[in-house]
Formats: C-alpha cells, sequence, structure tokens
C-alpha cells in the first residue's frame, strides 16, 4: 500500500466529522506499522479530540506506536487551544515519519507543526492528496484566506423559471425529498440567512427539523426593523442575527447588529467571520441572492429545478458557473455550480 491509499482513508475518516468540528476543520488520521493500519481517528466536536488523538488512543499496543507512520490530512497543530498540540502527541508516542496533506492556513499553526515534527527527529512529507484534503475543509480554507464564509447560494425555481409567484409565495415548489435534503445541508452549515421579504412572507423557522443535525445560526437582513417580533425567526429557539441600520443589542438568543455603512453584505460577511462562522447557505428570495451574485460573493450554487408551473411570478436568479454535477431528487433536478474566482474580502 502507499502514500496515497492511506491518505485516502484518512479523507474517508475526516469526512465522519461534517456538520460537528466546526470552528475546528474536519481532519482525518490513520497510523501504520509494518505495513498494517494499527489506528484510526477523525476529529471530534470541538473542545474535544482531533483526529490524531482519536488515533493514537485506538491503538491497543501503545508500543506498536514507535516507529510507525501517521497519515494526517491537515497539519497537525502546534498550539494549545481548547486541547494540547497534536505535533507533540505525535513526538511523544516516537512515531518515526508523518505524512501530511496539507499545510494549516492559520497562522496559529502554519508550518510550525512541520518544525515541531522535524525539530524531532521525525521524517515529514507534505503534499499528499492536497487538492483533496484542501476541498475537504474548503469551508476552514475560505475563511482564513478569504476573511468570509465559505457561500452557498441555493434556491428552487418552476419550470417556467420562477422562484415565487407575485404576492412573493413560494411553497412548495420542490418535492419533499428535496426538503429534506436542504435540511441536511443546513444541519452541515454554520448559518443560514434569508431577507426581509422572505422572512415576512414565508415566515420560516430555518432548523433542521426534516433531519438529524444541528440547526444554523439564522441570519437575516432587515434594514429597517420592519418585521413583526412574532415571526418564528425571533422564537429564541437557535441563535438569530438581525443586520440592520440602527440597534444593536441581544436578548432571547437574537442578536441586533448595526450595520455602520453601506456595503452591507461586505460588513456582513465580515462580521460573522469575526463570530466564527465559517459557512453559510443563502437561501434568497431573489433579491438578495442576485445582491451576491452581482457582487460576484458565492462559492457554490444549488439549484432545485422542478416540474411546478407558476406562469408567472419572480424571476429565478441568473447564475454563470461551472456546472459541477447533476442529479434526480423524485421529480427535481438538482444543478451544482462552482465560481472559480469568487470575491474576497479585504483584510482589514
Amino acid at each position: 500500500m502507499n502514500d496515497n491509499h492511506y491518505m485516502r482513508r484518512a479523507l474517508e475518516l475526516a469526512e465522519f466529522g461534517r456538520g460537528t468540528t466546526s470552528p475546528n476543520p474536519m481532519v482525518g488520521c490513520v497510523i501504520v506499522g509494518q505495513d498494517e493500519i494499527i489506528g484510526e481517528g477523525y476529529t471530534q466536536p470541538a473542545g474535544q479530540d482531533h483526529a490524531e488523538v482519536q488515533a493514537v488512543k485506538s491503538v491497543e499496543d501503545q508500543a506498536r506506536l514507535i516507529g510507525a507512520t501517521a497519515y494526517v490530512t491537515l497539519e497537525p497543530c502546534s498550539h494549545f487551544g481548547k486541547t494540547p498540540p497534536c505535533a507533540d502527541l505525535l513526538v511523544r508516542k516516537q512515531l518515526k515519519r508523518v505524512v501530511i496533506g496539507t499545510i494549516d492556513s492559520n497562522p496559529e499553526v502554519g508550518g510550525k507543526g512541520v518544525a515541531r515534527l522535524k525539530a524531532a527527529g521525525i521524517e515529514v512529507e507534505v503534499g499528499v492528496l492536497e487538492q483533496d484534503c484542501r476541498e475537504m475543509n474548503v469551508r476552514f480554507f475560505t475563511s482564513l484566506e478569504a476573511n468570509r464564509p465559505f457561500i452557498i447560494l441555493k434556491w428552487a425555481q418552476t419550470a417556467d423559471g420562477f422562484v415565487a409567484r407575485k404576492n412573493f409565495d413560494s411553497k412548495w415548489i420542490s418535492n419533499q425529498e428535496s426538503r429534506a435534503l436542504v435540511h441536511q445541508w443546513r444541519g452541515e452549515e454554520d448559518a443560514i440567512m434569508v431577507g426581509t421579504n422572505t422572512a415576512h412572507y414565508d415566515n420560516p423557522r430555518l432548523n433542521v427539523r426534516d433531519w438529524s443535525g444541528k440547526d444554523p445560526v439564522r441570519v437575516v437582513i432587515d434594514k429597517q426593523l420592519r418585521l413583526s417580533k412574532d415571526l418564528n425567526l425571533f422564537d429564541g429557539h437557535q441563535p438569530t442575527l438581525v443586520y440592520n441600520d440602527t440597534q444593536t443589542s441581544e436578548a432571547n438568543n437574537v442578536s441586533f447588529v448595526r450595520v455602520n455603512n453601506g456595503d452591507y453584505l461586505s460588513s456582513i460577511l465580515k462580521d460573522l467571520n469575526g463570530r466564527g462562522i465559517q459557512s453559510i447557505i443563502i437561501e434568497g428570495g431573489s433579491g438578495l441572492l442576485n445582491s451576491f451574485i452581482t457582487q460576484n460573493l458565492w462559492d457554490e450554487a444549488r439549484i432545485f429545478s422542478t416540474q411546478t408551473v407558476f406562469n408567472e411570478g419572480i424571476a429565478a436568479p441568473k447564475i454563470a458557473g461551472d456546472l459541477i454535477s447533476s442529479k434526480s431528487i423524485g421529480t427535481d433536478k438538482l444543478n451544482f455550480y462552482s465560481n472559480t474566482e469568487p470575491s474576497e474580502l479585504l483584510k482589514s
């Protein structure tokens, strides 16, 4: 078995942490001794074991760690956070070699984990399946390198190209299977955003009631604070951020955040990034989605095309991106698009 084989297994393990590790990245670790996997692990929810710790703990005969090789999808941490440095653990256990998928962009780590391992005489190799390892944690890397969350645009459109009726009613365009999938996605991301009209006309809950997982942070733009406090968004069930022109306050799990300049989207995205929110789904409506598209502030788009027909209504957004995949969800068709050159925000 070669390095790629074991790194692929480490990537499979990392996937088990999807939706649970933020703000930490998803990481997988495989430990090999005498051409045999002797330990495996993946990063647990924040504050709990990192992948390397789990993998080391899983080795029944700890003596077998001496001279073994660890395959880790991301550079082992070298600093004290909520847990001790993983690089120190690998040194203490006297591993001979550590194979790393990609370097950590976190300035507290970037290259320091590798330096710590090398200083202890451990052989280190970096860059095995690097692109796959970066893609695994594209949310983590976007947050650090673009100073904003990873942005996913999502909408459902009718067969004749509308996202809502003229009265803003959009229930229900997609089928039940598609709606359950959307709830799964919500549980995998940190936050979900809607605009004033969607909040007012749809009165969404923006939770994962059709799936098992954590509820995302709810984000709504309400510049003039026109929304009724009787809406589901203000029920205190999950953290909710309301970006507006006038008020900064917090009560009942709802935070009102004043935006101090006219560039609403950039200001909001910087604020979200500062709160440790690494990914966000934009669920509309059309006006909000088009704002993100116009400013080229999106990374991925997930668009359901359905058999529903409205004949007239609010037109679906138009997007120019690379179609990366398509699949059928019952009677609906789901297309995934990628933005090859999304905008970044200034580090200010």
